[in-house]
């Protein structure tokens, strides 16, 4: 079973990339995306965003209690194979009703966006995220992922989005604090072509830092900023 999603897991990303490397506008980029072509890239996040198995987790355990289900540990993002997947799927398919509000696919997207955005699943996912050992989960990719997603939602006057936004936020200023915590401590950049890789996740970072910020994340974002300018500066400036 693992190998059929993998391969969509293949394609979920690639969809997640054409999407991005789109107009910055959202009315030039509805218009470049073929309506097939968005309801392929949101069946793919709706067939695996709540699909908790198979699953793919790094895990310290630190008793027994730790030994629990994906959907107990991580209640919002327990789907699509591992975490960051499914936070990159999220973000597909809020990125998409954003671009098509009212797609054939749009009901179904609100619906299993509404299922996630809980404020029991998010705090769930923040005690998660503060375990003990668990100070590099997902760290910087899904990390970084969690943020575009928060800044998709904050960019969004539809009244679900906000509210999605703000239930989020919690999440979101937990995974920004973790990741400026870090980068003051990385020493070199990491340029191996998988997820630990330090330039995509310098990217995501950036554009939700330099966005709109949420309530309780202004001082989070100039902060962010500041600390990629510098990391950039240190790790590519020559190249």
């Amino acid at each position: 079973r693992i190998a059929p999603v993998l391969i969509l897991l293949l394609a979920f990303t690639g969809a997640a990339r054409s999407i991005m490397a789109a107009s910055a506008t959202d009315d030039s980029a509805a218009a470049a995306l073929p309506p097939e072509a968005a309801a392929r890239f949101a069946g793919l996040a709706l067939k695996c965003l709540h699909q908790e198995y198979p699953n793919h987790m790094s895990l310290s355990l630190e008793s027994a209690a730790d030994a629990r289900p994906p959907h107990e540990l991580t209640p919002a993002f327990y789907g699509c194979l591992d975490w960051h997947s499914d936070v990159h799927g999220h973000w597909l398919l809020v990125r998409l009703l954003r671009l098509l509000p009212r797609a054939p696919f749009a009901a179904q997207a609100r619906a299993e966006l509404t299922r996630s955005f809980t404020p029991e699943n998010i705090a769930g996912e923040v005690r998660y995220l503060n375990g003990p050992g668990r100070s590099s989960f997902e760290r910087p990719y899904g990390l970084a992922w969690l943020l575009r997603l928060a800044q998709e939602l904050h960019a969004s006057a539809d009244p679900d989005m906000q509210r999605w936004a703000a239930t989020l936020e919690p999440l979101e200023k937990e995974a920004a604090a973790h990741l400026s915590s870090w980068l003051p401590k990385l020493h070199y950049p990491i340029r191996v072509g998988e997820h630990d890789q330090t330039a995509f996740s310098f990217g995501l970072m950036w554009d939700w830092a330099s966005s709109r910020p949420g309530t309780q994340t202004a001082a989070l974002h100039a902060r962010m900023l500041q600390l990629l300018r510098d990391a950039a500066q240190r790790f590519y400036l020559h190249d």
